[in-house]
């Protein structure tokens, strides 16, 4: 049977908590009619400002054609825009429109929810500290010195 140290895993804790707040933001977000991808979205735009189909996706850590459905939906429903950068006319930039003003506020509400129902019982020094250990991971993370594959081969008994 395949065996691993789940509860010393530092990633379990990680993913399966992010995938649990994804999920529940989402129950949150369903009744009024707003995605996850669309909340993410809008998300990354009022966070970054104006971002490229690519940058967006890249964000998003899903496919850029995957990204196409989402936004025609949202261009459909008038949420954002797309217009060609003045610097690579082979881009678009996709930018919030007006009418996405109170979906970002439903967004804020929900999200504000979730994240007091996630963090019921901390104290706030143990807020702190959480995001501060967070930010730790998350730097340790962006600043490895190279490609996973280098990594995982390293692993003994694992060939490419």
């Amino acid at each position: 049977m395949l065996e691993y140290d789940f509860d010393q895993s530092v990633g379990y804790w990680v993913i399966s908590a992010a995938h649990l707040y994804q999920r529940v933001l989402n129950e949150e977000l369903a009744p009024c009619g707003i995605t996850f991808r669309q909340c993410q979205t809008l998300g990354y735009l009022a966070l970054d400002g104006p971002l490229s189909q690519t940058q967006l996706a890249e964000r998003m850590g899903i496919e850029p054609p995957t990204l196409v459905g989402i936004l025609d939906r949202m261009e459909r429903d008038g949420w954002i825009r797309r217009d060609s950068c003045l610097e690579d006319r082979r881009k678009k930039l996709i930018f919030p429109t007006d009418e996405a003003e109170p979906v970002w506020s439903t967004i804020v509400a929900c999200a504000k929810r979730v994240r007091d129902r996630a963090t019921a019982g901390l104290t706030s020094q143990q807020l702190e500290t959480l995001k501060s250990l967070l930010q730790v991971v998350r730097d340790n993370l962006a600043a490895s010195d190279g490609p996973v594959e280098e990594s995982v081969s390293s692993v003994k008994g694992v060939r490419r």
